[in-house]
């Protein structure tokens, strides 16, 4: 019984975290291409601070994961979490995020921290 409470309890903060559309979103373009701040601070137009929120609380519950390249911290989604399985059922319900890479390309922003 107290396994399955703290899996249950695990299940529904991830799900609050993923309740939050920018949360989500990020999710799932994390789902297809690995990306910095800097790009989620285009994409959304929000303020790198407000943003750096957002993805500290996907990385603290093991969402996503950290890579480090040069003085440039890059995120990709944590595929060897035990709560990736949850994740990747809930994003393939979910439509492509791809445009919003592809505008930042257009407008000569993607990865415009390297």
């Amino acid at each position: 019984m107290k396994v399955s409470t703290v899996e249950m309890d695990k299940a529904a903060t991830i799900l609050k975290l993923l309740g939050d559309k920018t949360r989500l979103t990020m999710v799932k373009i994390l789902d297809s291409e690995d990306c910095c701040v800097c790009e989620f601070v285009e994409i959304f137009k929000a303020s790198q601070p407000a943003i750096s929120q957002h993805v500290r609380k996907l990385k603290d519950a093991g969402i996503v994961r950290e890579t480090r390249r040069g003085q440039w911290v890059i995120y990709s989604l944590n595929k060897v979490s035990d709560y990736y399985p949850l994740v990747q059922d809930l994003l393939q319900h979910l439509p492509g995020q791809d445009f919003r890479l592809k505008e930042l390309e257009e407008q000569g922003l993607r990865i415009s921290c390297e």
